[in-house]
């Protein structure tokens, strides 16, 4: 039985840490903060084998210059004169190409089946307790030029065997028996689901330091001890402890940590923005996105949570309102009758989503060392994609068949 250390408790080393220890190593999971302010608890809990097209495509380039140009927009990156910055800047207009989303469609669908089936799994095997609904996910678009980008995304999804079904503004709301959908049509992904990210995270805490995992949270990592191509250790602002493997998740923070292995991973972290409105009488039964404002509504029981934007801005936590507002002015023009008012600062929850400049995550060895493995680079997909990549980890550390290829994810590619 090996002692695996994972740094970083979101639902990627949460992930890691459960199927780890199904297999039957010992593991110490290590976070910097209290888990429940991370980057997976407060997301919009969409589980989506839908999104197949990487964040690195053609046109994003363009459409990324004009909203950077209005400050309530759903995408923004903050200038600064960063080396790191400059690179992954680069390094994503590399690869928003078509040749590049062609290869990354087969990827990035059979991580996320891996991952819903796996969920699926743990909704169903008593290990944890969490809200569960397949109710597929709506795309909801108000403009002729959303409907015809759609339509080309719906058909790319359907020839990859994702089932993609185009809907009438009256089939839209013949979803919604509960409130008015005020939208030009949208696009059905059935395959899609949803969950609590707050129950999930919780219940996988409770099941993990029930079986005796280690959880270290306010042990920010300092360094590693080394001996040759191998970590021997990890060492933190609170002890040192000896380790036979190293899981680096640490999601946007983990650049640095790599930096502390000597290694130059690419990866910008950015910055979302959620809110919840409690005890909805006309909730939504379908899990949407809201195309031109570029934000989510989940269903979470009786209430809702609003989530968007991608705010590239290193590793800052600052609430920017100016973005939360963004989301609030969109929302009625989905959502006529849900009324929603500027939330208050203090109630608006933030997250740092760890985003690779080609939009495929990182999982793998490091040529560098014998013993550690990287999980991250999740993008605004780490929760869809959390178990998959947790079991992917077990089975690399443990030696065994992997559940799929993952040469294309390795976290060597950019070195």
């Amino acid at each position: 039985m090996s002692h695996i250390g994972i740094v970083g408790g979101g639902i990627i080393g949460l992930s890691s840490a459960y199927y780890l220890h199904k297999a039957g190593h010992r593991v110490t999971l290590f976070d910097q903060a209290p888990i429940a302010e991370g980057a997976s608890f407060g997301n919009a809990g969409m589980i989506v084998p839908s999104h197949i097209i990487p964040l690195a495509q053609p046109g994003m380039i363009a459409k990324g210059m004009r909203w950077m140009l209005k400050s309530t927009s759903p995408f923004y990156v903050k200038p600064r004169l960063n080396a790191d910055l400059l690179r992954w800047g680069w390094l994503f207009y590399r690869h928003s190409t078509p040749e590049h989303v062609k290869r990354s469609i087969p990827l990035l669908r059979d991580l996320s089946l891996l991952s819903k089936t796996l969920y699926q799994d743990l909704a169903a095997n008593g290990d944890l307790d969490f809200e569960w609904q397949e109710r597929g996910l709506l795309m909801l678009y108000k403009t002729a030029s959303a409907e015809h980008d759609m339509a080309e995304e719906a058909d790319v999804a359907n020839r990859a065997g994702i089932e993609a079904q185009v809907l009438t503004e009256q089939q839209v709301q013949e979803l919604e028996p509960n409130t008015r959908v005020d939208v030009r049509g949208g696009i059905l992904f059935p395959g899609d689901a949803h969950l609590n990210p707050g129950e999930l995270i919780r219940s996988l805490l409770f099941f993990l330091r029930k079986k005796g995992i280690t959880i270290l949270e306010n042990h920010t990592v300092t360094g590693f001890g080394k001996s040759g191509s191998r970590i021997k250790s990890v060492q933190t602002s609170l002890g040192e402890y000896s380790v036979d493997e190293v899981v680096v998740a640490g999601g946007a923070w983990s650049p640095v940590i790599a930096r502390q292995l000597g290694l130059n991973l690419s990866l910008q972290g950015g910055k979302g923005y959620s809110f919840m409105l409690r005890n909805v009488g006309n909730n939504i039964r379908v899990p949407a996105i809201m195309l031109e404002a570029r934000a989510t509504a989940t269903p979470m029981e009786s209430d809702l949570r609003f989530a968007g934007t991608l705010e590239v801005a290193g590793t800052d936590m600052k609430v920017n309102m100016n973005r939360v507002r963004g989301i609030v002015q969109s929302i009625n023009q989905y959502y006529p009758d849900i009324p929603v008012e500027m939330p208050v600062v203090d109630t608006v929850w933030r997250g740092l989503r760890p985003c690779s400049p080609d939009g495929l995550p990182y999982i793998g060895r490091s040529e560098k060392f014998d013993n550690v493995v990287l999980a991250t680079g999740h993008g605004m997909m780490g929760l869809s994609l959390g178990p998959a990549t947790g079991k992917l980890v077990s089975e690399l550390i443990s030696g065994a068949t992997k559940s799929m290829e993952i040469s294309a994810f390795s976290p060597d590619r950019f070195a």
